[in-house]
């Protein structure tokens, strides 16, 4: 933390005496910084989340430390308690609440809300099994003549795996616009368990576990409200225009966004990602909302990039929006910058496809400000025509600032190709960054299969895990 504060004393006092609103940016993300990477506060929020995990269970002991049941029942019953925990916190995980997303990167926070979402599930579908096993009550799995509380638990049951299953597949399974409509089923699913809960069994009837559970649920319901209103309503603010359009490849475009007149500056760092909605020239919103990688550079004044490939219904959509829409942004997430982490002696850049985007954006940083820092970057392309940015960055390359070089790697190359083919690999990466490994830290975004292989890579190059940093398109 140390070494990468005092880079900023230097680059701010220099660029105060070019450009000053340039330099009250800088000061601005040097503060958002100091704030991102309070580590007491990520330790403590994660210490948080394990004792609410567990509450239920030290509750229901404390109020009734002896039963009749059986292990297994009484093993079925513990599952349920920590499964209803974790499915209310879900709700807390997913509100992008920046107490919660700055300490740990948005995208890590999701990717731990999937996992927990599967736990969940496993818990609770486990739970009636064990039950019955334990009590012999079988009825209560195939029955059809049951209390209506029963009932409610199996709907929910039900709905949860599916949740599970379409969310573990995803991408095999459904378009991520049909998945998401889907996913919103949750707040159902936690509304009948909520209800099964609190009509089954004996633990919900103690005084103690009842106001837990309403705690619980209203810790819920409040992170809905915010995560669905409050937050939806104050991305208002961020209101930009399309100012161009500006096509990078064949199925590549680049928004270029300017905010209206008076606005509040928009502050990120270079490499993090926003949410974003948009309503077309006659007002009309098109009922989607995602998140895509700024490609500018925070020090670029009034402007505003998102470089986004087509692959979906809406990105495709994207190709027809035109100047004077306007675009509702929300953000900016993610811990994907090397302003965050430990400086070294060199970056190393690994880039897939549209993965270039970030680090698009952190070497427009690095170029605006005239830093003498050493990268590497390797991109890699299926073919010629997929690659952007080529003249901007042989440009980069020329201007020295950064000192750069960049290596254009091709999966399907032509004969008259005389660059890197193949895959970037250890041979490749030594080849072009040298043996020193550990002065080196690694940024990685692409493909989910690249950068699986890439985390292997790098991992038999003796590459320490603090040295690499990834963002993940796809959670």
């Amino acid at each position: 933390m140390a070494p990468l504060l005092a880079f900023f004393p230097k680059v701010v006092g220099t660029v105060i005496a070019k450009d000053n609103a340039m330099g009250n940016q800088l000061l601005e993300l040097e503060r958002t910084i100091a704030r991102a990477n309070n580590r007491r506060i990520a330790i403590a929020l994660f210490g948080l989340y394990l004792l609410l995990l567990l509450t239920p269970l030290t509750t229901a002991w404390a109020t009734q430390p002896r039963t009749n049941l059986p292990f297994l029942a009484e093993l079925g019953k513990s599952f349920a308690l920590i499964g209803f925990a974790i499915l209310a916190l879900q709700f807390v995980l997913s509100s992008r609440h920046p107490v919660i997303s700055q300490p740990f990167g948005l995208d890590l926070v999701l990717r731990y809300h999937k996992a927990m979402g599967t736990l969940a599930g496993c818990l609770l579908l486990l739970h009636p099994f064990l039950i019955a096993a334990g009590t012999g009550k079988w009825r209560l799995i195939y029955g059809v003549v049951l209390p209506w509380p029963v009932w409610l638990g199996k709907i929910a049951l039900v709905l949860l795996a599916v949740q599970v299953v379409t969310g573990l597949g995803q991408r095999q399974l459904l378009a991520f616009e049909k998945w998401r409509t889907l996913h919103n089923e949750a707040v159902v699913i936690f509304g009948l368990v909520l209800v099964h809960s609190l009509n089954v069994g004996d633990d919900l009837k103690h005084l103690p576990l009842q106001v837990l559970w309403g705690l619980l649920a209203l810790l819920a319901a409040a992170a809905y409200v915010y995560h669905k209103v409050y937050r939806p309503a104050g991305s208002r603010q961020f209101a930009y225009h399309i100012k161009d359009v500006i096509p990078e490849s064949y199925n590549v475009r680049t928004l270029v966004l300017e905010p209206p007149a008076g606005a509040a500056p928009y502050f990120y760092l270079p490499g993090q990602f926003h949410f974003l909605k948009l309503y077309r020239g006659d007002r009309r919103y098109d009922g989607e909302e995602h998140h895509f990688t700024i490609s500018s550079s925070p020090t670029q004044q009034g402007l505003l990039a998102s470089t986004i490939k087509e692959s979906g219904d809406f990105t495709a959509s994207l190709g027809t929006a035109k100047p004077g829409d306007v675009v509702h942004l929300e953000g900016p997430y993610g811990r994907f910058s090397f302003l965050l982490h430990e400086q070294r002696d060199l970056l190393v850049f690994l880039a897939g496809g549209i993965g270039i985007t970030p680090i698009m954006s952190m070497l427009r940083f690095l170029r605006d400000t005239g830093s003498e820092r050493r990268a590497v970057l390797l991109n890699a392309n299926k073919t010629e025509k997929d690659i952007i940015f080529r003249q901007e960055l042989e440009e980069m390359v020329k201007g020295g600032h950064p000192r750069l070089r960049v290596v254009q790697v091709l999966t399907r190359p032509p004969r008259t190709w005389k660059g890197e083919y193949g895959h970037i690999d250890q041979g490749m990466i030594r080849r072009f960054c040298g043996l020193d490994i550990h002065g080196m830290q690694f940024y990685v975004c692409g493909p989910p299969g690249m950068m699986d292989m890439l985390d292997r890579e790098l991992r038999e190059l003796g590459v320490d895990p603090e040295q690499v940093h990834s963002e993940r398109f796809w959670l």
